[in-house]
């Protein structure tokens, strides 16, 4: 589900940065809102469902959102917040199957793909990361094709915690047996670079323009980058043979 606490201004002056490559051996990429369009998931959660909960339980769209609000507020930050089968079991319908429904809507934020097949040059370890239920998952990709551009994607449905969750990264090492110290990570979520950062994620960057229907906001606290690819200046030339980077 798509958190509305990735839209307010933290501080005044995005901090500028560049990846420092050469200390890196794995890259972890965040899906929504870093890879994907943010958009999608906004509409998704702020428009059709209300509109499909009212429809479901003969209520105006006034009194739905009114309905909906404190089940929102009251599962933010947790796993739940991003489960298809909660909130299918929590609203009387298939949630999975609502998304099905408008999945010609998802595509990648501007640059994204181009930025990934760039990364699939370099000899660098490629780890798709979100806190997507498996179902969303399942319907992002078919629709996208991103899991070929990664050696490995984890679900946070997988680990039982969310990825704001101090106890998800020390999990999410011990099953796939990265270095932190070498890891790039990218997220746009604030709270979820946190607890990257307190794990000893070496290198994080935050994505300030998640949403390309929105004006992006004002990031203080982590580099930050509007979109993805602007990540593409900094990244190091590759050898004929993928094997080492030049320079």
């Amino acid at each position: 589900m798509a958190s509305t606490s990735r839209h307010p201004v933290s501080g005044t002056i995005p901090k500028p940065g560049r990846p420092r490559w050469s200390e890196i051996d794995t890259v972890m990429l965040d899906m929504d809102g870093t890879l994907l369009d943010l958009h999608f998931d906004n509409y998704f959660w702020g428009q059709l469902l209300p509109r499909q909960y009212a429809a479901r339980h003969a209520l105006s769209l006034e009194a739905a959102r009114a309905a909906l609000q404190p089940l929102f507020q009251a599962n933010e930050g947790t796993l739940a917040w991003y489960c298809t089968d909660f909130w299918s079991r929590e609203l009387g319908f298939d949630v999975a199957a609502l998304k099905r429904t408008v999945s010609d809507r998802v595509r990648f934020l501007p640059g994204a793909e181009r930025f990934l097949r760039r990364l699939g040059e370099l000899p660098l370890r490629k780890i798709l990361v979100t806190n997507a239920h498996r179902d969303s998952l399942a319907i992002k990709a078919q629709r996208t094709g991103l899991l070929r551009y990664f050696d490995q994607a984890v679900s946070s449905h997988d680990l039982g915690q969310p990825k704001e969750s101090a106890a998800f990264w020390p999990r999410l090492q011990a099953m796939l047996g990265f270095d932190p110290a070498g890891s790039l990570f990218v997220d746009d979520s604030l709270g979820v670079l946190r607890a990257a950062k307190r794990h000893g994620i070496g290198q994080v960057f935050a994505i300030s323009r998640p949403d390309s229907s929105c004006e992006g906001r004002q990031v203080e606290e982590f580099a930050a980058v509007e979109a993805v690819e602007r990540l593409l200046d900094s990244l190091p030339a590759a050898t004929p043979d993928g094997g080492a980077f030049l320079g």
